[in-house]
């Protein structure tokens, strides 16, 4: 039998020797390419033949391919060591490639975006086969576009706009020291420290965390609060007023490909249940022998005993073995990352910290990453990664340019991989462990589902106010309110809280990001309950809605499949998920 041992990938299937001259010569093959494929300019008309078009198309892919494998050995060389020179500077060198190239194929996209009529489009697009959905896509987004020296314009003055104020702001909250006193002695905290001790057994400790936090960030509200409000009326101004998108969150959907009405029933569902995790949270309070939990509190963990460790080989096989029971095929897909020695697992100087999972074209098997520490944290950190690696494969028959799946979808396959290691774990350990692991996973659910929808409702109200003049302590108030609404009497919410909006670094980078997290997760969890009430019949489903990619839109692909996510009751099966996990606690503690 196969025994997994941690060790550092093998990248040479990408590249043998940056210092090669046979690597010099493929930077110039690519180079060279691009060249060629300039020469494309002169024959570019809305009467072009769809043979040549289609043509040019696959030209785009090889390059892109190509490329993508020399920059991709570059990013990853990189990942696993951070401190080396070498490996920076040949970063640096294909970032600077990779804009140059960007730059000399930019007219193709601009000449399919905004020269071009309709009637013609229609005619290449038809004929253009799995690439019906990239174009379609590229029009879609036309729509909103700008001319080129309009485009320009914005370009330029976004530099002091929205990206200038969005540095500003990382400029101040990153120098933020936060002053804590404990057991009589002032410490000094940078943010990431105090995350730990937010989440403090203690709760006093807690509570003097958290109070540094928010208020350093209140001390500083008027100048933060100015900055939001210039980012929501920049956005507003070009968003609705210059491009035309209906709303302000219209602009994330369509970034997203996916229609209003789906987020509208997904930002409902998650209103309708907030009690869901109000019990929940009522439960917790029992659990931390508090009457009443307090905001302070939420995130508190509860005692456990010694943790369970596991061997990297175990680890691996565990989750192989619960991919193995719900798709044979879907495990073998998993096992080909580490037959082609694809992961980099071990824990060594210079190496990024966290996980990931990287596809550098559907031709090749991802590598993923991960620092293994043997905690059965690190066990479902690993089924995750594996996830998104067996999404990959399944699509890897897709063009390079639809391969991947569209943001609301690509944590579909990390998330239910999660889902069924969780509850595979689950029926093997003792009622005591039964409680450590159900309350840290309604604490994550909460934090990716519960709390994103809620942040995304705020974003909601607080545009719409602003664009009516609201100040710094109407946006507070209105914060104040999504709290109230989300937590309802099961929390004590203290007026501290108000001020946590301008703690968020994601309201100000990206708007309306944050519902992403709620539609990955609940989407994963109502798959998973269909997996539940289907068996293994659903295994087939599944694969064929990891194996399209991003070759269809969101609602129609999952349309194919009897399932329509414009629809709340699809939604509320995944809080259905949810509700049985919070009742199986209650048991457990009652």
């Amino acid at each position: 039998m196969q025994v997994f041992k941690e060790e550092k990938w093998d990248l040479s299937e990408l590249v043998k020797d940056p210092d090669s001259p046979q690597f010099a010569k493929r930077l110039q093959a690519i180079q060279n390419t691009v060249k060629n494929f300039e020469k494309n300019k002169k024959i570019l008309s809305p009467k072009i033949s769809e043979k040549k078009f289609l043509s040019m198309l696959h030209q785009l892919e090889d390059i892109t391919e190509e490329f993508g494998r020399v920059s991709g050995y570059a990013s990853l060389e990189y990942s696993s060591d951070t401190q080396s020179d070498k490996a920076t500077a040949l970063l640096s060198k294909m970032r600077k490639l990779g804009a140059q190239l960007e730059n000399q194929t930019l007219f193709f996209d601009q000449w399919w975006k905004k020269q071009i009529d309709e009637k013609n489009a229609q005619r290449l697009m038809k004929s253009s086969g799995e690439l019906y959905e990239f174009l379609r896509y590229k029009r879609l987004l036309a729509k909103y576009s700008l001319t080129e020296p309009e485009e320009r314009i914005i370009n330029t003055l976004d530099v002091t706009g929205h990206s200038a104020l969005v540095k500003i702001y990382d400029k101040i909250t990153n120098a933020f020291v936060f002053e804590v006193k404990l057991d009589g002695k002032i410490k000094k905290y940078n943010r990431e420290e105090l995350t730990v001790l937010v989440r403090s057994p203690n709760p006093k400790t807690r509570e003097i965390a958290y109070k540094a936090l928010l208020g350093e960030f209140d001390k500083n509200k008027g100048v933060l609060g100015e900055i939001y409000q210039n980012i929501v009326s920049n956005w507003k101004d070009e968003c609705i007023q210059i491009r035309g998108y209906s709303s302000p969150i219209s602009v994330r959907n369509i970034g997203n490909d996916t229609d209003d009405k789906t987020v509208e029933s997904l930002l409902a569902v998650c209103k309708k249940n907030s009690d869901v995790f109000s019990k929940f949270f009522v439960q917790k309070a029992k659990l931390l022998n508090m009457k009443k939990l307090r905001r302070y509190d939420i995130y508190a963990p509860i005692k456990k005993k010694e943790e369970k460790r596991y061997s990297y080989d175990k680890a691996v096989k565990l989750v192989l073995d619960t991919l193995n029971d719900f798709s044979p095929q879907l495990s073998e897909y998993a096992r080909r990352v580490f037959v082609q020695r694809h992961v980099d697992s071990t824990i060594r100087p210079g190496k990024r910290s966290g996980a990931f999972c990287s596809t550098i074209s559907p031709k090749l098997t991802p590598y993923v990453l991960m620092n293994f520490k043997g905690r059965t944290n690190d066990v479902f950190t690993l089924a995750h990664e594996l996830g998104h690696a067996i999404h990959s494969v399944a699509a890897s028959g897709k063009s390079i340019f639809i391969a991947e799946a569209p943001l609301p979808l690509a944590e579909t396959a990390s998330t239910f991989s999660e889902m069924l290691l969780f509850n595979k774990i689950l029926e093997e350990i003792s009622n005591e462990e039964q409680q450590t692991i159900l309350v840290e996973h309604i604490d994550d659910l909460y934090a990716t589902v519960g709390r994103q929808a809620y942040f995304t409702l705020f974003e909601i109200a607080a545009h719409d106010r602003i664009g009516q003049g609201a100040m710094v302590q109407d946006i507070t108030s209105e914060y104040m309110k999504t709290l109230k609404d989300q937590f309802g009497k099961s929390v004590d919410v203290t007026p501290d809280f108000g001020i946590e909006w301008t703690c968020i670094p994601h309201f100000y980078h990206s708007p309306f990001y944050c519902y992403s997290y709620s539609f990955g997760n609940l989407l994963s969890l109502s798959l998973y309950q269909r997996y539940r009430k289907e068996g293994k019949s659903f295994a087939s489903t599944y694969v064929d809605i990891l194996a399209a990619g991003g070759s269809k839109k969101p609602e129609v692909l999952l349309k194919e499949h009897g399932i329509d996510i414009t629809s709340e009751s699809f939604w509320q099966e995944g809080f259905e998920y949810i509700k049985n996990q919070a009742d199986r606690l209650e048991d457990l503690i009652n």
